[in-house]
């Protein structure tokens, strides 16, 4: 009867499996030994490696992933830059200077966009019988009709192309400075050439040369971590301009409260500098200039949000010491493309936790990227900008941006993967709502349904809430809260308070989800 092998059994399996033979030599033997020592190594990194993901996956199951959507323009992007200034300030010092190009490209685009206009108009104004119904109805509003004889004082788009007389002092419409208000336009387009010349190198040092199709006309989207590769290309640039004086290599820059720091200068940021220097004035006068303002008041030129912030501030932004300021990078423009993920370690009474803030490309052509981080995400902010009634789609230029966005919150209510996520909802851009009634735009010739309500900032906003709680009312099947705030996210100090409000009833929703609470 044979005898079965016991674990001690000199005749195991294992054992005569992996027993030396018995003619080893010397040298076969230290072979061996090195081979399994090799293994001993790799089989022990394995472990190593194992135990470390098995304890980041335990780490990332306690973390927050927190979403922001919205369409394009809607602000999702400069409430990251809140969230970072608030619980990561030094990463935002860190790439301070490369918001720098950002500025520069958002100040150059406005200018080649009023010139451009202009240039519009005064083509449409030629001096004949060309110009078709539709082109003097939409000048109506500045310009008088042709042979009229009313004294009423007007703009006329002949003004665009030749010098305007200068006013008599005692003119009660003499603008303030009559050097200005005497220069003429094409004057003003030729000197600027040089500058307005440079926007498509902007765009090309932001953007890498990528562009996204069906996202609009013109845009120019940047990748995570574009601030880096900003300031890498300038300095690979600025090697091959070795042969430059070191004053102009080299920008002295000094911040407030600290001492000089000599930073490396990206050549085509620096000629930029150089020119928006140089031409200064000629900026302000063509920003000051009567037809510009006109047609800026009519909204026959509509400049983006951002551009009225930069414009007024011109004389700070061109200097050659500028440094983008907070509120100059809250304010700057440059649209995602793509996911953009940022890491915040968050105190939250005593327990630090670590955020996952992802900040997704909203225009149409990219919403298709959000679904994968759908799965796993804890909370959503969903950014809607009220201000955007009379606005439209750059992509589909028939769909309102306000309809627009209420699809979009439809299919995110409605997402069958979102429906145990924290939602929270930002009416946002309600500063710029309330100059947009001020100036007495009416709600209801972009909005039918607004109807006869009172053309007033509460009327208009309890509306669009309105709006909103319906369709989240229409798709909650597990009684959701929905969290909703009233935001203008360039307000540092009231989106600041927000955002503490925000992450507490994440927090609190967070806890109940692990069963905590």
């Amino acid at each position: 009867m044979m005898r079965t092998s016991s674990i001690r059994s000199q005749e195991d399996p294992l054992s005569l499996a992996i027993r030396p033979p018995p003619e080893e030599s010397d040298s076969d033997r230290q072979l061996r030994l090195q081979h399994e020592a090799e293994a001993r190594r790799i089989s022990e990194r394995i472990d190593e490696e194992l135990r470390f993901e098995r304890e980041k996956l335990k780490k990332a199951k306690s973390d927050v992933k927190l979403l922001l959507l919205g369409q394009a323009e809607s602000g999702k992007s400069t409430l990251q830059k809140q969230f970072q200034l608030m619980y990561s300030p030094a990463s935002l010092e860190s790439e301070r200077m490369s918001w720098r190009t950002v500025v520069y490209f958002n100040v150059v685009r406005s200018i080649k966009k009023i010139l451009t206009t202009l240039e519009a108009f005064d083509d449409m104004d030629d001096g004949t019988d060309s110009q078709s119904t539709l082109e003097r109805q939409e000048l109506g509003d500045i310009l008088p009709p042709r042979g009229s004889t009313s004294a009423t004082p007007s703009i006329h788009s002949s003004q665009i192309g030749v010098a305007l007389s200068p006013p008599s002092p005692s003119s009660p419409t003499s603008p303030s400075s009559p050097s200005r208000g005497s220069t003429a336009i094409s004057d003003l387009r030729r000197r600027l050439l040089p500058l307005t010349n440079t926007e498509p190198q902007l765009a090309d040092r932001l953007s890498g040369g990528v562009s996204v199709s069906g996202s609009g006309k013109g845009e120019v989207y940047v990748r995570s971590g574009w601030q880096a590769r900003t300031i890498q290309k300038g300095q690979k640039l600025l090697g091959r301009h070795s042969k430059r004086s070191a004053p102009e290599d080299e920008l002295t820059i000094e911040r407030p409260g600290t001492a000089l720091s000599v930073i490396d200068a990206d050549p085509l940021v620096d000629d930029v500098a150089r020119m928006l220097e140089q031409s200064r004035e000629d900026i302000r006068t063509l920003w000051d200039h009567p037809v510009v303002r006109s047609l800026v008041t009519s909204r026959k030129l509509k400049l983006d949000e951002w551009s009225e912030f930069f414009l007024n501030d011109v004389a700070r932004i061109s200097a050659r010491n500028y440094v983008p300021s907070t509120d100059d990078i809250l304010h700057a423009r440059i649209q995602t493309m793509g996911v953009a993920e940022h890491i915040f370690d968050v105190d939250i009474h005593g327990k630090t936790v670590t955020w996952h803030l992802f900040d997704v490309g909203g225009a149409r052509g990219q919403r298709h990227t959000w679904v994968p981080y759908f799965d796993d995400a804890n909370a959503i902010i969903f950014v809607s900008p009220i201000s955007a009634f009379d606005q439209y789609l750059e992509e589909d230029p028939r769909t309102n941006r306000i309809d627009d966005s209420l699809q979009l919150f439809t299919q995110i209510c409605s997402n069958q993967l979102l429906k145990k996520v924290h939602l929270v909802l930002f009416l946002n851009k309600t500063d710029i709502l309330r100059k947009k009634l001020e100036r007495g735009l009416s709600v209801s010739k972009y909005i039918l349904s607004y109807g006869d309500r009172p053309n007033e900032y509460e009327s208009v906003v309890q509306y669009f809430r309105a709006h909103f709680l319906q369709v989240h009312r229409r798709n909650n099947e597990n009684r959701r809260v929905l969290y909703t705030h009233l935001t203008n996210v360039v307000d540092t100090k009231a989106t600041q308070s927000i955002i503490g409000n925000v992450r507490d009833s994440i927090f609190r929703g967070y806890l109940q989800s692990a069963a905590l609470v």
